[in-house]
């Protein structure tokens, strides 16, 4: 029962490709059961990126279009897949929080990936240079920068309490050595071990992320020593691939099950829609338990696409 709970459509996303219909056929064609429709929230003016050619109105226009259209395919692949609708958070700057309750005020969701892209205002995974720039503005460091993004995520984290927590280390992206160790830094280990004990305490999800594969890292967002922790304190796990095209679809899925195996994984979660709700934001939905074994039986494995 292979899933994501995580993408985006270059329909709706300046930095992706495909329309929104022909990512969820490749997640039929792949085999999978479950996939999340989470397209960028919107965001104010001043936090455009370059390729975006928009106002801040016009990025709601486009969400709304954006849960129209999912609404829409749901229904039409609703006997061929579980499909999923809810949006990525951006938390940039003080006005963040009232445009993502707007959002949540205003349509009817599945979930919500919790994510944080943004240090001083300044995207940390778009390219080096902007990444070099955050990281002047923090103090000159990684480790500065790693210390202030952890922050700003536990702050996020307080605040919204997101059902899953988007691709929770994202800041070694651009970093000097983004497959180096958090634990060498004692202050920015402990920031990761608050932020690690606030989700299991609500019970939140962190997503096993593949994108971190296809970019050239070692490991998954988050590091396999995170998920290890993460696990001691209870916590629970799923799968995405936040992909960005019908090409990412589940892509690198079978390294992210080696992750699993090193880090002691023995189930994963998925959320469906059930009469059991937990989190009353998102009523008919669960998060349910799946072991290892099981998804390892399923035919996503051996679908060659």
């Amino acid at each position: 029962m292979p899933f994501s709970h995580h993408s985006h459509s270059g329909q709706f996303c300046g930095h992706a490709k495909n329309t929104l219909e022909e990512m969820v056929q490749a997640a039929i064609d792949k085999g999978m059961t479950t996939f999340a429709l989470t397209e960028h929230m919107p965001r104010d003016v001043e936090d455009l990126y370059p390729e975006e050619d928009t106002t801040a109105e016009g990025l709601v226009r486009l969400h709304d279009d954006f849960h129209a259209e999912a609404t829409r395919l749901r229904q039409k692949y609703a006997s061929q897949i579980r499909i999923l609708i809810g949006f990525e958070t951006e938390w940039i700057r003080p006005s963040s929080l009232p445009l993502i309750n707007t959002l949540l005020g205003k349509h009817d969701v599945d979930l919500f990936i919790g994510s944080v892209h943004h240090v001083h205002a300044i995207p940390i995974d778009f390219d080096h240079d902007m990444y070099y720039k955050a990281r002047q503005k923090a103090g000159g460091s990684d480790e500065r920068i790693f210390e202030e993004y952890f922050d700003s995520q536990y702050a996020m984290l307080q605040a919204l309490k997101p059902p899953v927590v988007g691709h929770f280390d994202l800041i070694r992206l651009k970093s000097d050595s983004p497959d180096r160790g958090f634990e060498q830094w004692p202050m920015v280990w402990s920031k990761i071990l608050r932020n690690l004990e606030l989700i299991a305490s609500y019970g939140g999800i962190l997503e096993l992320n593949s994108s971190a594969l296809r970019k050239g890292m070692s490991e998954p967002y988050p590091q396999i020593s995170i998920c290890k922790t993460f696990l001691h304190m209870g916590g629970r796990f799923t799968l995405s691939d936040d992909s960005h095209g019908v090409e990412q679809v589940g892509l690198n899925y079978h390294r992210v099950l080696e992750a699993v195996r090193r880090a002691g994984i023995s189930e994963i979660y998925v959320l469906t829609h059930e009469e059991k709700t937990v989190d009353c934001r998102f009523p008919g939905i669960s998060a349910v338990p799946m072991s290892i074994e099981e998804l390892k039986r399923h035919r996503f494995w051996s679908i060659k696409t």
